[in-house]
């Protein structure tokens, strides 16, 4: 199993791991299915192949970089 790296948000300075979220919506996904399997089958597809990392408390997306890296280093000393 994957050991989990601490990481730190260059957007709020929450140190911890970040989550991963699924782009898209679930009732869109739901619906496709009812009304349309191929499109369905398609967007199910886009979304588990889409997830994201994100900061578990404010949830920007791209923000989280290694707490052992030189630019949060720098980030904490200051």
């Amino acid at each position: 199993m994957a050991k989990k790296i601490e990481m730190l948000c260059t957007s709020c300075m929450n140190q911890g791991v970040p989550k991963k979220v699924t782009k898209g919506s679930i009732l869109i996904e739901l619906v496709l299915w009812l009304f349309f399997i191929i499109p369905g089958l398609i967007y199910s597809i886009w979304r588990l192949s889409n997830k994201i990392e994100v900061c578990p408390s404010c949830g920007h997306e791209g923000s989280m970089i290694p707490i052992n890296s030189p630019m949060a280093k720098k980030l904490l000393a200051t």
